[in-house]
């Protein structure tokens, strides 16, 4: 390749999305790139034992080209819509995407969750994006106004990257430490309510007894009882804090992240909440005495 037609990179710099960073750069031609690495990363496509290999988006490349994505990846984008842009620092030859593509990535596999059966890992991925797109709108908000009234110009060098990994931080932080959508779905499934608006906003009271019984009470000896003498109880009798911000974060909410995970897991292999009991009684050596009917009204 001859000088004069390499892609030149004109400024580079850093965004910081939780605890990874991506490298960003403009090129002369006033494209912006952000680093294939990064994004994978970003994305939560590589495993914490692969992040020491060298590689520059080959396990996103892959993802962009599996076949049960295509739909939604490619959907009313041309095939050379994802190509990689090779730009360069001096001599440095570096692998990147047009900074945009992140976004549409995030949106095919929100798209794809939404519509099929996705796997494990491809969900894990799904979950970070949702992550990252709350992210990109909050702080793509704050730059239109800035940019309307002027602000931009006056405003402290990385406030915007700092809204946004503050955010980011902090929906990664909620989105760990809360119980999954799955979870509540196969609940709602094995006691035959139906998953609406109507019952999630306002879980029915027998919901909290199954968590209770089937998450909780699987901590180590004693943990609940602390729990509930933490958390404590308003005027009206309503716990004050959510259970789990009692948790301390290194030991305590993993082993209640291993707890949910396990218990989805036996629920979603269950034709019955019989079924479910049964499997649940034999995996942690149990006498299921709790038995909860819901009348649906």
């Amino acid at each position: 390749m001859t000088e004069d037609v390499k892609r030149k990179i004109l400024h580079e710099g850093q965004i910081e999305l939780g605890k990874t960073i991506i490298s960003c750069y403009v090129l002369e031609d006033g494209t912006r790139v952000l680093s294939g690495r990064g994004m994978q990363e970003a994305l939560n496509m590589v495993d914490t034992d692969e992040k020491s290999k060298p590689t520059s988006g080959a396990r996103l490349t892959r993802y962009l080209e599996q076949k049960s994505l295509k739909d939604f990846i490619y959907k009313e984008k041309e095939l050379d819509h994802y190509n990689p842009i090779d730009c360069y620092q001096g001599d440095k030859k570096i692998n990147g995407y047009e900074a945009t593509i992140l976004a549409d990535i995030c949106d095919s596999f929100l798209d794809a969750r939404n519509i099929i059966t996705l796997s494990s890992r491809q969900k894990k991925i799904a979950d970070q994006c949702e992550i990252l797109i709350r992210g990109f709108a909050r702080v793509g908000i704050v730059a239109l106004i800035d940019e309307a009234t002027g602000y931009q110009y006056g405003r402290e060098r990385f406030e915007l990257q700092k809204i946004l990994n503050a955010y980011v931080s902090e929906e990664i932080l909620k989105w760990q430490l809360t119980f999954t959508d799955d979870f509540y779905k196969q609940i709602y499934r094995l006691w035959n309510l139906p998953f609406i608006p109507k019952y999630i906003k306002n879980k029915p009271s027998f919901i909290g007894k199954l968590t209770t019984k089937y998450i909780y009470e699987e901590l180590p000896s004693g943990i609940i009882d602390k729990i509930r003498q933490k958390t404590g109880k308003t005027k009206k009798g309503n716990w004050k804090y959510k259970w789990h911000q009692s948790l301390t974060p290194e030991i305590g909410r993993e082993h209640l992240k291993k707890q949910i995970i396990e218990v989805t897991t036996l629920m979603s292999v269950s034709q019955s909440k019989e079924q479910f009991q049964e499997l649940f009684k034999s995996k942690y050596n149990k006498t299921i005495q709790l038995e909860l009917e819901f009348n649906q009204k």
